[in-house]
Order: C-alpha cells, then structure tokens, then sequence
C-alpha cells in the first residue's frame, strides 16, 4: 500500500469515526477515534481466529497497513512538530510564568523520578512474574511511560473544564517533559543497546537536546515573527508559520536539538509576541482556524493510528497481564512524584495531586518511543505490549473520567477564570 492510500484509508476511518461519534456516541473527540479503531482492530483480530479463508485475508490486509504506516517515523518525525505548535499557539505566557516553579519541577525533577520508580517497580514485577527483564530495560520502560503526552492532555483539558490554574500546570508540563523523557530515553537505549554513555555525556546531551532546542524554537519564532510583522497579508503570514514548523522541525535534529522543544518555544513566541504585535485581527483570525484545522486532522488520524496499532502487538497474554499490572504501578509512580513536587514547591492541595496523577495521560509519544526499540532487542515485544496498555488505560479510562474527578475535587472553572 503507498503512502497516499494509507492516508486515504486513514482519513476515511477518522471522517466515519467522527460522524458517528457527533451524530450519536457524543463522546470526546479523541477518545471516541481511539475506541472506535481499537474496536474495529478487535473485531479484525476476531475474524482472524475464525476457520475462515477471508477473516485470515482481512486481518493480514489490516496487519500489512498498520506495519507500512512506520508509526514511530510518522509521528516522531512528521505530526509531533505540528501538534506540538498548534497546541503552544495559545498557551499564555503569563499563565505560564506565573505557574514556572511548579511546571519547572514537574517536567525535570519529576520527569527522572517517575523514570526509576517506575524501573524499579517494574523490575520487581518482572521478578514475581520470572519475566526476567534487565535492568537496563525496565529503566527503558521508566524512561518512555514517563512524561505525559501533550497532544493527549491539550485534547483531553480543553474538554473537561478545568480551572485555568490547573490547565496551566498540566497542559504546561507535558508541553516541557516530553523533551526531557525523551533525551533520557536516547541516553538510557544508548547503554542498553551497548554504547558507551557516561553522567557528563548525558549532561551535555540534555543541555544540546533541550536547551539548545528550546534557543533554537525561540531564535526562528523571532525571525518569523519579524517577517511576519513586516507584511499584511494573511495567505503569505500562514505559510510562513507552517515554514517554520515543518522547516525548523527537520533542521532542529540535524543541528543535534530536540525539535519538540523547539516547536513548543516558537509556538509559545508566534501564539504570545506575534499575535499581539504582529497580525492584524483579520490575520488573527485567519490563523486560528488554520491551526485549529490542522490539530483536529493530524489528531484524529494520530487516535486512529493509536487504536490500530493493536493489530501488531503480541498476542502473549502473560504481556497483556504485565501490561494491566503496569498501569496501577505507573499511576502510583506519577501520584508520588506529583506529590513531592507540590511538597517541595509548597503549593497546592490533596485534590491538586489527584487530579494531575489521573489527568498526566499517556499517548502517541510513548507508543513511537517503545516502537523505537530496536527489533532483535530483548523484551522488546513485552516493553511494546505494556506501553500500548499503560496508553489504552489513560486514554480510554483515565480520559473519559478526568473531567468528572475535576468537578467532584474543586478543579473546575470558576466565572471570570
């Protein structure tokens, strides 16, 4: 199948998806696009294990789509920058600033304690169930579940009516942790697959990856938005904005910097500098519909993905069993560090770490980095199978009932917030 036949089939299911889901289900929109490919990857899987010629012939046409759409290249490499720009486009600064300490602790601090309590937990599950997983490997696993998905949490609190305090802690440290899990996860596979990495060279890693990432976002946002203030002419401000998305985005990791980060910084820049000082209300509005348009396609195509990717997993149920066991084991890793970062930062309350241990959801960047592991790797298909539960769990369940625990703990918006 080519590239243009997998989008057409891709786009199709989410049109379909989405038309049944407004028309009738009523259920948020990432959440319904999910549910609905993972049902449909079911019932495929079904038909493949009926003593039918066809059911067989279905379920490999199915399998042979989801293994060509490379969904680690896909949203590593293409719709994570987008994503991640259309969804820092409107964060406020100011909202941001005001929250820094506390975001700042979450995304760092927080990020790399999940990561070994999470290794450590999982390592002692993987004794009781004489699963045998390295060392190395669980920490690998720590390092991938950790951060919290941006483009799963920005579609999930736009929905749920959070308070813009609460919002802003959340949505801000997915916007930032995701960088920081990932060159943790580079340096954690460097060991694992052999290569030589030692505490200097992680730091300097770090500091060229993020650092040097969120530098770079900054520097090209500021070069377009100096373009973008010298003109009025909406048609040309827009493709300048998706030049520097999809420009910077490829330039980034050939410059050795995190392009996520980069593309956070810019969006941040364009959504707060450039809207207010550079655009006309006519470009204002021109902009956000574009963007707007481009997050909801990207994400419904993302979910979809996400859902089918069950058609690849293995089978093995003692997996599947790790799996369910790791979901209880990453929440309790998640309430522990949340907890100690409103601790150390001094603000916040009980229903604060609730809320932000249920509402730190798991999604697509997980899933490509567990995809990322190289095949002959061992414990790659039990990593994989348990990542995509932790995933299915947060989106599935932890997504349709954040809202409902933000209203019964005071989370929720208040008149004028």
């Amino acid at each position: 199948m080519d590239v243009f036949e997998m989008i057409a089939v891709l786009l199709t299911m989410a049109a379909v998806l989405s038309y049944v889901n407004h028309r009738w289900l009523k259920m948020p929109p990432t959440i319904a696009l999910m549910l609905g490919s993972f049902v449909i990857s079911l019932i495929l899987v079904a038909l493949g294990a009926l003593p039918l010629q066809i059911g067989h012939h279905i379920q490999d046409v199915a399998r042979d789509l989801v293994e060509d759409m490379h969904f680690r290249e896909i949203m590593m490499k293409g719709m994570l920058g987008l994503l991640l720009f259309a969804g820092s486009l409107h964060v406020q600064l100011n909202d941001l600033a005001e929250h820094k300490w506390q975001i700042g602790t979450y995304a760092t601090v927080g990020t790399v304690a999940s990561t070994f309590l999470v290794a450590g937990l999982t390592f002692g599950l993987s004794s009781v169930m004489s699963l045998e997983i390295p060392w190395i490997y669980c920490l690998l696993f720590g390092a991938l579940i950790s951060p919290t998905d941006p483009i799963a949490v920005l579609g999930i609190m736009k929905r749920v009516g959070a308070s813009r305090s609460l919002e802003t802690k959340i949505s801000g440290e997915s916007l930032f942790n995701d960088g920081i899990g990932v060159v943790v996860f580079i340096s954690v596979l460097k060991v694992a697959t052999g290569h030589e990495a030692s505490v200097g060279g992680i730091a300097k890693l770090f500091l060229i990856e993020a650092v040097g990432g969120i530098i770079f976002g900054l520097l090209i946002g500021y070069l377009a938005f100096r373009i973008i203030k010298s003109i009025d002419n909406y048609h040309v401000e827009i493709l300048v904005t998706l030049a520097l998305v999809m420009g910077g985005y490829v330039l980034a990791p050939r410059l050795h910097m995190s392009g996520p980060l980069a593309m956070v910084a810019a969006g941040l820049l364009i959504g707060n500098t450039g809207r207010r000082f550079g655009m006309s209300h006519v470009t204002r509005q021109h902009l956000d519909m574009f963007w707007e348009l481009i997050d909801q396609i990207l994400n419904a195509i993302l979910f979809v993905m996400i859902g089918l990717e069950v058609l690849v997993l293995s089978g093995n149920g003692t997996y599947m069993l790790a799996g369910l066991i790791a979901v209880p084991l990453v929440l309790l890793s998640r309430m522990l560090t949340v907890g100690a970062g409103v601790m150390a930062v001094g603000t916040g309350r009980l229903g604060t770490v609730g809320i932000m241990t249920w509402g730190g959801l798991r999604g697509g960047i997980s899933v490509a980095l567990a995809l990322s592991i190289p095949q002959e790797a061992p414990c790659r298909e039990l990593i994989v199978t348990m990542t995509y539960v932790v995933v299915a769990f947060a989106v599935l369940v932890q997504g349709m009932t954040v809202g409902r625990l933000i209203k019964a703990w005071g989370g929720e918006k208040t008149p004028g917030k």
